[in-house]
């Protein structure tokens, strides 16, 4: 008798045909003046772009709260279909899928706080992942403890490069020569 895999032992094809939504990567409001767009691409540890991985990304806002708004997943009240984001509220929070290149886009507002690098939190679900993984996306600027504490070529994964105006890269290695920093929440 063979057990058919679970959720909790691949992403596989249970996730990346219902987690993303429309707009799940326009975490700014339209049209705001301070959008920046970070993007990029996840490999595996061949080196080969994954085509089906979900990533989520959550932030504080400009200011530094981490209240975010309601919005993300809004539903028409009549069909309870898809309604979108309000395109007013920062939610703080997106959630897109790679393309058949490996490669993902989002478009949000630079996080602030009071000390420290400014942090893009990611979480990554891919195939053959059993567990997701935690990591960050540091934008130039600031100090923080967890890159002090890192080795350069360590720190190195953790920072988005610029790319021109307002736009930062931020590739994600899941193994293998230089693979991501990820982090373990107990």
């Amino acid at each position: 008798m063979s057990l058919l895999p679970t959720p909790s032992h691949t992403v596989g094809p249970f996730y990346g045909y219902a987690l993303p939504f429309p707009g799940g990567g326009d975490i700014a409001p339209a049209g705001h003046p301070d959008t920046i767009t970070l993007h990029g691409h996840v490999y595996d540890g061949a080196g080969a772009p994954i085509p089906d991985a979900v990533l989520e990304f959550w932030q504080a806002d400009p200011e530094g709260s981490l209240a975010g708004a309601p919005g993300s997943m809004r539903r028409d009240p009549v069909t309870g279909g898809f309604l979108g984001r309000n395109g007013v509220d920062f939610t703080g929070f997106g959630r897109v899928p790679t393309d058949p290149d490996g490669h993902f886009t989002v478009r949000t507002l630079p996080p602030g706080g009071p000390a420290g690098a400014p942090y893009i939190s990611v979480c990554v679900f891919a195939r053959g992942l059993t567990h997701h993984l935690f990591t960050r996306a540091y934008l130039p600027g600031g100090e923080d403890p967890l890159l002090a504490s890192l080795a350069p070529d360590r720190r190195a994964t953790l920072l988005a490069t610029a790319e021109g105006h307002r736009t930062f890269r931020f590739d994600i290695r899941l193994q293998g020569e230089g693979e991501t920093v990820f982090l373990v929440f107990d």
